[in-house]
């Protein structure tokens, strides 16, 4: 006789909370100047931007995947849209209440985007 499946409990995420467990796994995968952006008085779109650098390629990709796979297994959230998945060097991921930028050094220079959103409120994650 096989045993139910037990039922995995979901936690729901606010917005806020969203981000910074973004920030969280990212920095577990060793990523770095990882910054959260509070968007909510700036643009309708999204809460937040979470933006961090991998040093390679590979590492954006790994970074990526342990982003994906604890807010899907834990969270039960997928992404909306995934972009840049392929070369790997500006890989965004849309979860609507947050929208994450994993870039390569290479190309967070040449983006900037921290730039562009300079004016929100924003914090570091270590």
């Amino acid at each position: 006789m096989t045993e139910p499946a037990r039922k995995v409990e979901i936690r729901e995420l606010s917005p806020e909370e969203l981000a910074l467990r973004i920030g969280a796994i990212a920095s577990d995968k060793v990523a770095h100047d990882i910054r959260v952006f509070d968007l909510r008085e700036i643009v309708s779109y999204t809460d937040y931007f979470v933006i961090c650098s991998g040093g390679t390629e590979r590492q954006t990709k790994a970074i990526h995947d342990a982003i994906y796979q604890e807010l899907k297994d834990v969270h039960g959230r997928l992404p909306r849209r995934v972009e840049g998945l392929t070369e790997s060097r500006w890989i965004l991921m849309d979860y609507l209440d947050a929208v994450i930028h994993i870039f390569t050094p290479d190309a967070r220079s040449y983006y900037r985007l921290e730039q562009l959103w300079g004016d929100a409120p924003s914090q570091t994650i270590e």
